[in-house]
């Protein structure tokens, strides 16, 4: 168990490698990411469950499997915080992808997934890019909860009024459905998990897995998107990347000054800037893959599987950089106070709340 608990540490904290290892593999060698994209059924509302369907479960189960009351009281004891948040991640992305895809004039398939990943809710590892940069973990669980809760309406909401000049009508119902499905329902089940063996120190053990799991779970998904769609990486132009840099470097940006004016202190402004730039491009591109109406555009896959990788290393990018800031600080604090290590004094605790 140690082992693993070791091996789980590194993969964790080594997401985006992780992560860009699976897509250059698969890139080079297709055919052992297929069983990913095999389909098993089809639910009522005509959603296709395939393996990455199971495997996006999986991931939001893990991060369920973290959450305990104390979670849900955050949001009631902070809810000008969490409006602040959920207000930014709903009226930022959406608007700024719509901005793009017209500024950039993107093709209608590169367009509609675009807007599909600026209507998801936050990213898991958002959570561990916010714990790795001193940020406000408490507010950014708080944050991922209510856009994850609120994600079965808003984004269906959301991608039908955006995307209402499509050739491909966007039904809200089956996209409900969908977030139910893969993201609302394994939640809730990691969530009682967690309720009833909390206290199980077997359990425990399991839990300090799942970040690991959750990161694989994810190199998994990129794995699948570009087992089916890697050889359209490239023929659509450099259009893609500079669409998905912009969207997320822009995200980050508008999160912070979101901050800055709500006067947050500088652990909620860095939690905020992460919270809003990191989309679950994940949940994107299951969607985009296994919802019916998607099947007449299915490049709009594309775009959400380059955000996948492209977040991922991002979110470390600055999440590192929030870091490098903070031992560059405590350097100087060193510096002018003579003491060894100030953050144990509190001097650069203080300075961050």
């Amino acid at each position: 168990m140690k082992t693993l608990k070791r091996m789980a540490k590194l993969m964790s904290d080594h997401t985006a490698l992780v992560v860009i290892a699976f897509a250059l593999v698969t890139f080079v060698w297709p055919a052992w990411m297929g069983w990913v994209n095999k389909a098993w059924f089809t639910d009522f509302a005509t959603n296709r469950f395939t393996s990455q369907t199971f495997i996006i479960g999986i991931i939001m189960m893990s991060m369920g499997m973290s959450m305990t009351t104390e979670d849900f009281r955050i949001l009631a004891q902070r809810p000008l915080d969490i409006f602040i948040g959920a207000a930014a991640q709903y009226g930022i992305m959406p608007f700024l992808a719509f901005t793009l895809v017209h500024v950039l004039h993107l093709p209608q398939d590169l367009a509609l997934g675009l807007i599909l990943v600026g209507c998801c809710p936050g990213g898991v590892s958002s959570n561990v890019m916010s714990y790795l940069c001193n940020g406000d973990v408490a507010f950014s669980v708080g944050m991922t909860t209510a856009s994850t809760i609120l994600s079965p309406v808003m984004t269906p909401l959301l991608i039908s009024l955006l995307a209402s000049g499509a050739t491909v009508h966007i039904k809200a119902f089956p996209m409900f459905v969908s977030i139910i499905e893969t993201v609302i329902l394994p939640v809730a089940v990691g969530f009682v998990l967690n309720a009833v063996l909390g206290k199980n120190e077997k359990f425990r053990n399991v839990q300090q897995l799942m970040p690991a799991v959750a990161v694989l779970g994810l190199a998994l998904v990129v794995g699948g998107v570009v087992n089916s769609q890697g050889a359209s990486f490239f023929t659509s132009g450099v259009i893609i990347f500079v669409a998905v840099f912009l969207h997320n470097g822009l995200g980050y940006l508008l999160g912070y000054l979101i901050g800055i004016l709500t006067r947050m202190n500088k652990a909620k402004r860095r939690t905020i800037s992460i919270e809003v730039g990191m989309q679950n491009a994940g949940m994107a591109t299951n969607l985009a893959n296994t919802t019916a109406q998607f099947a007449a555009l299915p490049n709009a896959a594309i775009i959400a599987a380059v955000s996948c990788v492209w977040h991922s290393i991002s979110g470390t990018i600055l999440a590192g950089f929030f870091a490098w800031l903070d031992k560059r600080a405590n350097r100087d604090a060193a510096k002018e106070t003579g003491l060894k290590d100030p953050v144990k004094e509190g001097l650069l605790l203080s300075r961050l709340h």
